[in-house]
């Protein structure tokens, strides 16, 4: 990192120290790394304990991952194709419940699938990897050529392996391979109400 980030307020360095960089090795990750991650999303805390969170994965070098590449926006696919593994995550959006007729949304669906996100990327920090979210994908088409079926929402793929040098990336994306800043805790937080601008 270039310069470390610098929170508001004390908190683990786990929060300021995962990003999500583009380079990438090449390296290929091996199955018991990435379990690992998906093993710590599955303990991510869940509305009603549905855990309706879902990933379908593809290891580096396998027709899955080609799959999931093949998903991704050219601007992404560009770098992402040096990952490990592709993650796509998705959720499940209904439910039956007892007593009810015919299937039930599931209202936490997304928020839920958001922290097992999560819960991988702090892992895969960790383990010394590195995990970087895109919402620069098909959706219908990975929904088609991963035969998802339709009470599941598609959120964001996952790129996740060990972290590259800036120089193998193109030279556009070259400046943006560091740790960003965030916005000041006095621009999300409100007290009270709702207070903010923009």
């Amino acid at each position: 990192m270039t310069a470390p980030r610098q929170p508001e307020y004390r908190i683990d360095p786990q929060f300021t120290e995962r990003w999500s960089p583009r380079a990438f090795t090449g390296e290929a990750l091996d199955k018991g790394s990435l379990m690992t991650c998906l093993e710590a999303a599955r303990w991510a805390p869940s509305g009603n304990n549905l855990q309706p969170w879902r990933f379908v994965y593809g290891l580096r070098g396998t027709p899955a991952f080609e799959q999931l590449l093949g998903t991704l926006v050219e601007s992404n696919r560009v770098w992402a194709r040096q990952a490990g593994a592709l993650v796509l995550v998705l959720s499940r959006t209904q439910r039956l419940v007892p007593g009810k007729e015919g299937p039930q949304p599931i209202a936490s669906h997304a928020f839920d699938a958001g922290a097992a996100w999560m819960s991988l990327a702090l892992q895969a920090q960790a383990l010394g990897l590195h995990a970087h979210a895109m919402g620069g994908f098909d959706k219908a088409r990975a929904r088609e050529v991963l035969a998802v079926p339709d009470d599941h929402a598609l959120h964001a793929v996952v790129a996740l392996g060990r972290r590259g040098e800036a120089s193998l990336l193109p030279e556009a994306l070259r400046e943006r391979e560091q740790p960003n800043g965030r916005l000041p805790l006095s621009a999300l937080v409100a007290e009270g109400k709702f207070s903010f601008e923009g």
